[in-house]
């Protein structure tokens, strides 16, 4: 067996790990699991963290088990929230719950016929027909409200931090997913729950139960909430949250979020959100140091999270896309590019509408009549002449020549640029 808590610890991903786990785990193959809220229809990546920590238990021979949190989503976790959560129906959770496991695949095996293969579960199946009265007689009477007031997610929202106080519904939250581990504990040997750290409170709820109830031990470990250097919110940008689904955050988007974040932030991502080894791992950030200004440790990372993600092909494809504005890329790679990854390359160029009737049009109309991209026909000319127009990352040498529908990237647009660094879009209406 490979030492899954000393690779969480040299990575920096252990919060707070309950007395004999380590143990525990070295004794042989076993089950964990961690939960999942099933709020949206794709991950975004303030979940990898825990997803990562189930790959690297799977990695070290174990079972790793995703709950997706069918019954507790309806609910909606206090921890960390300063507002109840909006309430969602089965017919969404259920296109949600979908859509998570066609994301965790990627991450895990599921498939195989390895003992250790991971499972989805969806804890709604076994809510659905436990009723009020059995929970509170069977469950409930297990731990008291003092043991439940004293975690820091209900106190926090007890105190006067949230403005409407908390649910009883909310209230329920630790207790149903404590009920989550003691059924796992029973039906999947689930000895281990793994989680943020804003999770300790219901996890170890959840062992308390199991202790109580059967007489057992059960275990906990969570890591710590992701930041940023400059203590911004880790996973957000100014759009809002980096998606794993390519609909919502194009491979593109994603890639480069990676490599814009900070040298900081890379030497502590590339640990928590690859499986590149310590040793690999030390020698990529050595390399850094000699040339930050490469910042080829963003590169190395950038490549492991798109490539895990989305695969190499769509790694190529960032690659490709980002060379767009910074390297020298072709017509051939620019008339290839999906329109999300296109809108999402050039998001803020100048964009003009020029009515399809218009086409074929001769160049200086173009740029300078029905587009603003030059001020005057005069200095359109000028600049042809000086070999500073491109159309679609091409040089333009004709003043008289002609654009036609053949120039259309992905059918409605042209990319015009002016000298090396002024780009335009000309929409096709």
């Amino acid at each position: 067996m490979k030492n899954f808590v000393e690779e969480l610890r040299w990575r920096g991903m252990i919060q707070d790990i309950m007395p004999g786990t380590e143990e525990k785990l070295m004794e042989g193959s076993t089950a964990a699991y961690v939960g999942i809220d099933p709020t949206a229809d794709s991950l975004h990546i303030g979940h990898m963290v825990s997803i990562m920590i189930l790959k690297h238990f799977q990695n070290c021979g174990h079972k790793p088990i995703a709950l997706v949190g069918g019954a507790t989503g309806m609910i909606g976790d206090p921890s960390m929230k300063s507002q109840e959560r909006n309430l969602l129906d089965e017919e969404t959770l259920n296109h949600n719950v979908a859509c998570i496991k066609a994301q965790l695949s990627k991450f895990l095996d599921f498939e195989s016929d390895a003992a250790n293969k991971a499972e989805l579960v969806n804890n709604y199946d076994w809510m659905k027909n436990f009723t009020f009265l059995d929970f509170a007689r069977e469950i409930g009477k297990h731990i008291t409200v003092n043991y439940m007031m004293a975690k820091d997610s209900v106190k926090k929202r007890l105190s006067g931090e949230a403005r409407d106080g908390m649910s009883f519904t909310e209230f329920t939250y630790q207790l149903l997913q404590g009920y989550d581990f003691l059924y796992l504990y029973e039906n999947k040997g689930c000895t281990l729950q793994m989680g943020g750290a804003d999770q300790w409170g219901n996890i170890t709820t959840g062992s308390e139960l199991i202790r109580r109830i059967l007489g057992k031990e059960a275990f906990a470990l969570t890591c710590p909430l992701i930041t940023k250097a400059d203590g911004g919110k880790f996973g957000k940008t100014e759009k809002g949250n980096i998606w794993l689904d390519p609909e919502r955050t194009s491979p593109y988007q994603f890639y480069q979020f990676w490599l814009n974040v900070s040298d900081s932030d890379a030497e502590k991502y590339i640990k928590i959100f690859t499986m590149l080894s310590k040793e690999e791992i030390d020698a990529a950030i050595a390399q850094h140091a000699e040339a930050p200004e490469r910042r080829e440790l963003q590169k190395l990372l950038a490549k492991e999270v798109t490539t895990m993600v989305h695969g190499a092909a769509e790694y190529e494809n960032a690659i490709a896309a980002s060379q767009m504005l910074f390297g020298n890329a072709t017509k051939d790679v620019l008339m290839n590019l999906d329109e999300k990854t296109f809108l999402a390359v050039f998001d803020g160029v100048p964009t003009f509408e020029v009515a399809a009737d218009k086409f074929p049009i001769g160049i200086i109309d173009l740029l300078a009549a029905e587009s603003q991209v030059f001020p005057s026909k005069g200095e359109c000319r000028k600049m042809i002449q000086a070999n500073g127009v491109s159309i679609n990352k091409e040089k333009v040498a004709d003043i008289n020549a002609q654009i036609g529908s053949e120039s259309f990237i992905n059918g409605k647009y042209i990319l015009a640029q002016k000298g090396k660094k002024n780009y335009f879009i000309i929409k096709i209406a």
